[in-house]
């Protein structure tokens, strides 16, 4: 698990005041780990594109939003173990290209500040939500196909 229970309620409490239970842990789970290999995806294309054979925190393509939920994860001085993303990735297709240690620093900054966005998102397709049900995750998911 790449965050424990406590710490995933505690940053939806804070993002958003959303409530998570049990059944929604999974589902972030994956939510964070397939967003992460997809980034890791496009800063592989770009590392590849400028003749790197490593993908640096620089080839990552960060929104303006995901720059500002990633500031505000490290705030809160959240720590998240690299070596657990790192195996939840390795579970994922393999990439082309090794990750570079600047790159390995940043992945828990760059999953805890998707949890943060992931919140907002909830509670901007649904003001008075207090906790995503199954319709919910599934419109923030799709957003997130048609956006990152």
């Amino acid at each position: 698990m790449v965050m424990g229970v406590a710490q995933f309620e505690r940053l939806f409490r804070h993002a958003a005041g959303l409530d998570i239970d049990k059944s929604d842990l999974k589902r972030l789970e994956d939510f964070i780990n397939n967003e992460l290999h997809g980034l890791l995806l496009m800063a592989q294309r770009l590392a590849k594109m400028n003749g790197r054979d490593v993908i640096t925190e620089a080839d990552v393509p960060l929104t303006r939003g995901l720059q500002e939920s990633i500031r505000q994860f490290r705030e809160l001085n959240e720590e998240v173990p690299v070596k657990d993303i790192l195996e939840r990735l390795a579970k994922l297709p393999p990439l082309d290209l090794a990750i570079g240690k600047d790159m390995e620093e940043m992945l828990p900054d760059l999953a805890g500040g998707m949890v943060i966005s992931l919140a907002k998102v909830f509670k901007v397709i649904d003001p008075a939500m207090k906790n995503p049900q199954t319709e919910h995750w599934e419109r923030v998911e799709h957003i997130y196909e048609l956006l990152v």
